[in-house]
């Protein structure tokens, strides 16, 4: 099994490829600590070794952020704990495990119509070029002009995400939606 590597444009993440489906046709999800990565035999293994902070599984990527030390110490271990990993034939995500859930979404109802067409454009636009970084974003809520955005894996307290936000996905949604007036992070 070949396992590659990828560099994101968060210095504390990186996004490991496996070759092989991670969670297929899934939606994405992140632990955010080794409690919560119980849900997971893969994040499981990841949250053994000191350093790693947070796990983000997608479709077929695995990115990986570290706390504390130097990504050439902590880059045998990760792989070997995804090889130990799909080596066993066990599971992404245990299914009767809760797999942590976002916040519910808000908005008006009026609004309805607004927020279609701004989750079809983050799911068309945003979200693909999002994931070749190793991350996620998704919509959170709407109000008064202003969307709200959950960002998630190599997204989540990435130096360039502040300008990812306002230059680039505020932009355009206010290209193609005129009420949209700011982005702002959850």
């Amino acid at each position: 099994m070949f396992i590659q590597t990828e560099a994101t444009p968060n210095p504390a993440t990186l996004k490991f490829l496996p070759g092989r489906s991670v969670l297929g046709d899934h939606d994405a999800v992140e632990f955010r600590s080794d409690e919560q990565g119980e849900a997971s035999p893969l994040a499981s293994r990841l949250f053994e070794i000191d350093g790693v902070s947070s796990v983000f599984l997608g479709a077929d990527f695995i990115s990986v952020t570290k706390s504390d030390g130097e990504w050439p110490h902590l880059k045998p271990a990760i792989l070997g704990a995804i090889m130990e990993h799909y080596l066993s034939g066990e599971a992404t995500v245990d299914a009767s495990e809760a797999v942590p859930a976002g916040d519910e979404e808000f908005f008006e109802p009026e609004d309805e119509d607004t927020v279609n067409t701004i989750k079809e454009l983050l799911d068309t636009r945003v979200r693909p070029a999002v994931a070749q970084d190793g991350g996620d974003i998704t919509f959170q809520g709407y109000r008064e002009g202003v969307v709200y955005l959950h960002m998630r894996g190599a997204c989540s307290g990435c130096p360039s995400s502040t300008a990812t936000l306002r230059h680039g996905i505020e932009n355009l949604l206010r290209h193609f939606i005129p009420e949209v007036q700011e982005v702002r992070p959850i």
